[in-house]
């Protein structure tokens, strides 16, 4: 990992676009800027951009910079194998869509309990380790969207897994849905470096409200979206943090205050606790996650990470709520829509919410998408 330089990088799934194919022209000035202002790292994987984030990768970068200017990380999606034998054909050909001889890493895409499973069966992970004895990975590890113990139990049965890429923000640290913290608090116990994935939560932390943007304003220090990257950085055990950059502007921004990188002071972390709060006070359900209303659902549904998912969609129009959701929090319990209406919950709940008419609204919201 010592041939990554500084600790940011360039997440090529928000790539500029000419109508329905990625601007080249754009991220090719892109890419020299980003790496003219001294960093290396650039993340792709095979279904970014519905296949156009690899082509892009050697149009714009490994076609045009020799092989020891920059790191490249791809991944394995579950969606483009069904079987152990499918798994090496596909690596091959990310590898000349790519352009390259070998990856610096190589992740396990978007780990969760149900995917976890479909890779041991198909002995991905088994595969991928050999691919690396072959000197066609350098690194080998997984980006992570579940809770913190499925990512202890991975990190448990696989512990060559040399790093894990995590959706970490500001928003997201406390939440009882996502539970960034607690997944940062797994790596942290398992030794493993950070990639930072969704620093700015899909720009959603750019774009704050009027009363969260004035706090930040009155710092007269720079972007909300270069608190929330610094905040992440400035975390232990992080060795990059992603942006999907998608204008040279960004790049430009984003690169300045990274090149000189310093962690939060003690004002600006007081701010962002403040903006914390600020948002979390447009939650739509003042649930507080003490899950007294879970052992007595007949149903099984988790009801605190329900309303969770639905207070991340609610406070910044979160597509990733949907995803944990369906992906996390509904596989293998109860959905919003199994509520029997019995009661059980409303009945041990200390802040009387009207928990059964508020699972209704979760199931239109996320089971009608």
């Amino acid at each position: 990992m010592d041939k990554i330089k500084g600790n940011f990088g360039f997440g090529f799934m928000r790539l500029p676009m000419a109508g329905e194919e990625v601007d080249l022209e754009q991220t090719c000035r892109m890419v020299d800027r980003f790496l003219e202002m001294g960093f290396n790292y650039f993340d792709t994987a095979h279904g970014y951009l519905s296949g156009k984030s690899e082509r892009a990768i050697k149009s714009c970068l490994t076609s045009r910079h020799p092989r020891e200017a920059y790191v490249l990380a791809d991944k394995l999606s579950d969606g483009f194998f069904e079987k152990e034998e499918d798994i090496r054909p596909l690596f091959q050909s990310q590898l000349e869509i790519c352009g390259v001889d070998y990856f610096d890493f190589y992740l396990m895409h978007a780990q969760n309990a149900a995917r976890f499973e479909k890779f041991k069966a198909c002995r991905a992970y088994e595969t991928v380790f050999a691919l690396k004895e072959e000197g066609l990975i350098r690194h080998v590890g997984i980006s992570f969207h579940d809770t913190a113990d499925v990512l202890d139990k991975i990190l448990t049965e696989y512990p060559q897994i040399e790093v894990v890429q995590l959706q970490l923000n500001y928003a997201d640290w406390d939440d009882p849905a996502i539970q960034s913290g607690k997944c940062w608090q797994v790596c942290r116990d398992h030794g493993k470096p950070i990639l930072v994935m969704e620093p700015v939560k899909g720009g959603r932390l750019a774009d704050l409200p009027p009363a969260a943007n004035q706090v930040f304003e009155d710092l007269r220090g720079g972007s909300p979206a270069s608190y929330a990257i610094r905040y992440v950085a400035g975390q232990e055990g992080i060795r990059v943090v992603l942006s999907g950059m998608s204008t040279l502007e960004q790049v430009e921004e984003n690169t300045a205050f990274m090149a000189g990188f310093r962690p939060l002071n003690d004002a600006e972390r007081t701010a962002v606790d403040r903006v914390k709060v600020i948002l979390r006070q447009d939650d739509l359900i003042p649930c507080t996650s003490c899950r007294y209303c879970v052992d007595g659902c007949p149903q099984g549904i988790s009801i605190p990470d329900l309303f969770a998912c639905m207070n991340a969609k609610h406070r910044c129009n979160d597509p990733i709520a949907g995803f944990y959701y369906k992906e996390v929090h509904t596989r293998g319990r109860g959905k919003a829509s199994d509520c029997i209406g019995c009661g059980q919950c409303e009945a041990a709940c200390p802040q009387h919410l009207e928990i059964r008419a508020l699972l209704k609204e979760v199931a239109q919201t996320f089971e009608t998408e």
